[in-house]
């Protein structure tokens, strides 16, 4: 099992930067589509995909908005963060094998361990596809955690 740390409130600067990866694969969309609900064709049917502007599938745009979700809670501020809200615009479609890379910077500290943060998710041709922002809860203190594994999941 691996562990990771925080970075509480009181360490946390106006400026701070930190950056989480994940690259796109279709089991991600299948498991997207089936945890969420969201079956929208432009989703999964590939000859549906290709009436739209889009011309192929794409993934779901909340797909980067979990991906966000997962560096604000595992990069910065890290575990023990509680998330007050998130503002997100789409630029761009995410496709099956984009590399994406969700970039965080502290924009603000705000009274009572709240945090600004930028939030911003960009392609393997550092196009961005997601611009947003996130106000969040920083921890107080100093916590390394060990992540569990998580259980083999199959699709079909």
């Amino acid at each position: 099992m691996s562990t990771i740390s925080n970075t509480p409130y009181a360490d946390l600067e106006v400026g701070q930067q930190a950056s989480y990866e994940k690259h796109v694969e279709e089991k991600d969309i299948q498991l997207f589509a089936a945890m969420s609900g969201d079956r929208n064709p432009v989703h999964l049917d590939a000859e549906f995909a290709a009436g739209t502007l889009f011309k192929e599938r794409i993934a779901h745009g909340m797909f980067s908005g979990a991906l966000i979700s997962a560096a604000v809670a595992c990069t910065m501020p890290g575990p023990g963060t509680i998330y007050l809200g998130q503002t997100m615009k789409f630029t761009r479609p995410v496709k099956i094998n984009d590399t994406l890379t969700v970039r965080l910077e502290i924009l603000e500290k705000l009274p009572k361990n709240r945090v600004r943060i930028a939030t911003r998710v960009f392609n393997q041709n550092d196009e961005l596809v997601v611009d947003g922002e996130a106000e969040v809860l920083a921890p107080r203190k100093q916590e390394t955690v060990e992540l569990k594994e998580l259980p083999p999941i199959s699709i079909g």
